[in-house]
């Protein structure tokens, strides 16, 4: 049985659940901090980050949500999330890099930074300066997506990926901490409304960060 160490609003530890929902594989959670450093942690993982997988019957630990990611979708052949021709290939890890660094990088992150990481552990209020840039930029990466989803039946192409999990993972933890507008991204909420019907997504939309509320509509798939 694999554990999954991750704490709720890890974006990175929702990818690799969603890709565990959607191919079967069983696991269970362990809770984990990443900011409390936890020297049993830190020997699993010497970068201190979420998420970090654990078969201890056979003696495997992967580290790293792409590394993760990779493994599970060469080792567990149902639905596979990387595959197509070379080039297809290329832009699924072309998008989910995009999502991965350049949306964390400008959205995700500095909202985990102002509304959870100030408030649970510094014990500071948030910038709003820094909370209005990231919401700007996040309405410019919907844009974007506005584009990808007029253009594609999926966020790579004719078939879901692992550019979609990674969108659906980033996305979500950006609009459970009130980042996201969804005023004038009709193409994006329509595709997101479908991922939250998803059976590998619902798990996820329950769940909650001690002490901050998501949003009314944050758990409803019409919304």
């Amino acid at each position: 049985m694999w554990h999954l160490h991750q704490y709720p609003l890890c974006p990175f530890s929702r990818k690799v659940r969603l890709l565990l929902g959607e191919k079967g594989v069983p696991y269970s959670l362990v809770r984990e901090n990443p900011w409390e450093q936890r020297d049993d942690f830190l020997q699993m993982n010497p970068a201190g980050r979420t998420p970090v997988m654990r078969d201890a019957e056979r003696n495997i630990t992967l580290v790293d949500s792409v590394a993760i990611s990779e493994y599970i979708d060469e080792t567990v052949s149902a639905n596979p999330m990387v595959s197509g021709s070379a080039q297809y290939r290329a832009e699924i890890r072309r998008l989910v890099a995009w999502f991965d660094e350049q949306f964390y990088g400008d959205v995700t992150q500095p909202l985990l930074h102002e509304r959870m990481k100030k408030r649970l552990i510094d014990r500071q209020p948030p910038d709003s300066r820094v909370l209005r840039e990231a919401m700007k930029l996040a309405n410019g990466h919907l844009e974007y997506v506005d584009y990808l989803i007029d253009h594609r039946a999926w966020m790579a192409g004719s078939v879901m990926s692992m550019a979609d999990l990674a969108a659906a993972a980033q996305i979500s933890v950006a609009d459970y901490l009130g980042g996201i507008d969804w005023t004038g991204h009709e193409q994006t909420k329509a595709w997101y409304a479908m991922f939250k019907s998803r059976p590998s997504f619902r798990p996820l939309l329950s769940e909650r960060m001690e002490v901050i509320t998501p949003p009314k509509h944050y758990e409803q798939v019409d919304f």
